[in-house]
């Protein structure tokens, strides 16, 4: 089955960048759309990005201009660029695949274990 894996995580400061990366194994990207979600503790999971099959982009108010979310089908990899990053975007941040456009914004096939993304103030 398919499984994902995010990398790239670790500790920033304010202001500063970090590239996340999620390799595919066991089916290839082209098959899906990726979503980006971050999940603080104690606080509900949040959207971040989404790059459909044709590499178009969407992203959650809180990171519009400063994340780009993008895909290397090649390498199986998806990346979400962050960029001026701020304390409040310190979370986990999970990758997803999805086979289809569904109705519900929130379901996708297949999630990542998370990489952990810390912004010192």
């Amino acid at each position: 089955q398919v499984q994902l894996a995010e990398s790239g995580g670790g500790l920033v400061q304010a202001g500063g960048s970090l590239r996340l990366s999620c390799a595919a194994s066991g089916g290839s990207l082209s098959s899906f759309a990726m979503g980006w979600f971050r999940q603080a503790p104690g606080k509900e999971r949040e959207f971040v990005a989404y790059v459909d099959w044709t590499g178009s982009t969407y992203y959650g108010i809180p990171v519009k201009g400063r994340f780009t979310a993008s895909r290397e089908n090649a390498k199986d990899t998806a990346y979400l660029q962050m960029s001026s990053l701020k304390p409040e975007d310190t979370a986990t941040y999970y990758c997803a695949a999805r086979l289809a456009p569904y109705n519900d914004p929130d379901r996708y096939d297949y999630w990542g274990q998370g990489t952990q993304v810390t912004v010192s103030s």
